[in-house]
């Protein structure tokens, strides 16, 4: 391929690190571009090398500002938001509780997060079947902080991608302390609220707040993970960023495996962009190689080589592409969505045997969890034998201990009754006939039983009846126990 001539307003050259002499042409400056099938992040020399993505405009980039901004927006208030005074959305580790949507749970219903966890991952699954990295380009954390909110402050501190790019090389001087020191302030700042907002979703807002405004040492803990986060995010938003998702990120990694020939895909249409050339050229596609497909790419990839690892899906070259085919009075779409059957036959197919088996692992897991979820009682009543020995002998009697484990798993006090069902020859003493419990407390009861050893037959049960109120309903669990005695002791 020949060294093409980019312009200088796309800032190609800045992304791939060409040390080539600028020229002026026509008012601007221009450069060649001798590595082509590099990747503009690293330099010949395998060094690492900023992208500075231009500028663009279009139908897609107010898609996903809009999206942006309603996802920082809930990602902002969700912790502080409450049903019923519970909070939306907490995972309380230390008291091993969690809170969703008005529920509460506990450690015993943490299976319920398999299901929750692998819907999400076939959720993920499915889309990529369908639409590739749709999920990278318009809705993964890191595409919406660092496009959605870093670089757009970086563009209104040291300016378009031209001037970065200038700003970079330039030496040191005191209107460049000044504008990179303020970005990293800034980036610092947006940093630190990032990580306490997230520090929400793990404890209470209101304990978050005390924590914040007393001394690190009352909260050492969140101290240091807000310390630490706010310092990894500050990295990787300021320096890192393209490479997390190049490569750290394992759902990147997925992607050959997850699509197909249908999948739908930001590509490039060969057949009517080649032969590149001059928009007046003879016999010339459409593609005027003026390279501000890549000029705006935030991995620094031409796309026009095909499908490649590190597109993210976000769209920006087929708005740039777009703008430029308007200017030129040409169809839109020569970089667009689509598939490689689509691009090779004009024609796609929708539903495929790997896209229906993701959905319908996705429909189970999710139906699974939707039918647990609505089975939930509001407390849980077990009885266990009490640790020691399985019985004792007292005079003419069996003594047998057990542990009543009762736990609220509702919202508010609840009162819990506690009483044993009648049972001939079976005396059955409970320590607390009565419990209050406040929402996700729990309590052991010790409860001894008696029986004749002349009347003690194999397979003797205990049940103990736990009841409480809800509203206008009598709620029962009954707690079952096997006796042991001297025929069945082992």
């Amino acid at each position: 391929m020949t060294d093409p001539e980019v312009d200088r307003e796309g800032a190609p050259a800045a992304a791939s690190g060409a040390v080539a002499k600028p020229k002026v042409h026509k008012g601007r400056a221009v450069v060649r571009r001798p590595d082509v099938d590099t990747l503009f992040s690293i330099n010949p020399d395998g060094s690492r090398n900023a992208i500075h993505p231009a500028d663009v405009r279009g139908r897609f980039q107010l898609l996903k500002h809009a999206l942006w901004i309603v996802l920082i927006g809930v990602y902002l208030l969700v912790p502080w938001l409450r049903i019923d005074g519970i909070p939306v959305l907490l995972i309380d580790l230390p008291a091993r509780h969690f809170y969703l949507l008005g529920q509460t749970f506990n450690a015993q219903d943490f299976w319920y997060a398999f299901f929750f966890i692998s819907g999400l991952g076939f959720a993920l699954f499915v889309a990529a079947g369908l639409y590739g990295r749709v999920w990278c380009g318009y809705a993964c954390p890191q595409t919406v902080f660092l496009e959605g909110v870093f670089r757009r402050i970086e563009r209104w501190i040291e300016g378009p991608a031209a001037a970065r790019a200038k700003l970079d090389k330039a030496p040191l001087s005191g209107g460049k302390l000044v504008r990179r020191g303020l970005k990293l302030v800034v980036f610092f700042a947006i940093a630190a609220v990032i990580t306490h907002s997230f520090l929400g979703y793990f404890m209470r807002v209101e304990d978050l707040v005390d924590a914040v405004a007393s001394s690190p040492a009352q909260s050492p803990v969140a101290f240091v993970f807000v310390l630490v986060a706010t310092l990894i995010l500050f990295v990787n938003f300021t320096w890192f960023r393209e490479q997390l998702c190049i490569v750290v990120c394992p759902y990147g990694r997925l992607q050959g495996a997850l699509y197909d020939a249908d999948t739908v895909l930001v590509g490039y249409d060969e057949k009517r962009g080649e032969p590149r050339g001059p928009a007046h050229e003879q016999g010339a596609g459409d593609c005027v190689d003026c390279y501000r497909c890549v000029s705006v790419c935030p991995t620094g990839i031409d796309i026009r080589n095909g499908t490649q690892l590190e597109c993210v899906g976000c769209a920006n070259c087929i708005d740039a592409c777009d703008e430029v085919m308007v200017k030129l009075g040409r169809p839109k779409g020569l970089v667009r969505y689509d598939s490689q059957r689509g691009f090779e036959t004009g024609k796609r197919r929708f539903l495929r045997g790997r896209v229906v088996l993701y959905a319908v692992l996705l429909l189970l897991g999710l139906g699974v969890m939707s039918f647990a979820v609505t089975k939930r009682h509001p407390f849980e009543a077990s009885l266990q034998r009490a640790p020691g020995m399985p019985y004792q002998i007292e005079g003419e009697r069996l003594h047998s201990v057990f542990d009543l484990y009762v736990i609220n798993k509702r919202s508010g006090a609840r009162d819990f009754k506690i009483a044993a069902r009648p049972e001939a020859d079976v005396q059955v003493l409970v320590a607390m006939p009565e419990v209050q419990l406040e929402s996700l407390k729990d309590v052991h009861i010790p409860v001894h039983v008696f029986v004749d050893k002349a009347k003690f037959a194999h397979g003797m049960v205990v049940e103990i009846e736990v009841s409480c109120d809800e509203g206008e309903q009598h709620l029962v669990r009954v707690a079952k126990g096997t006796l042991l005695g001297p025929s069945t002791a082992k």
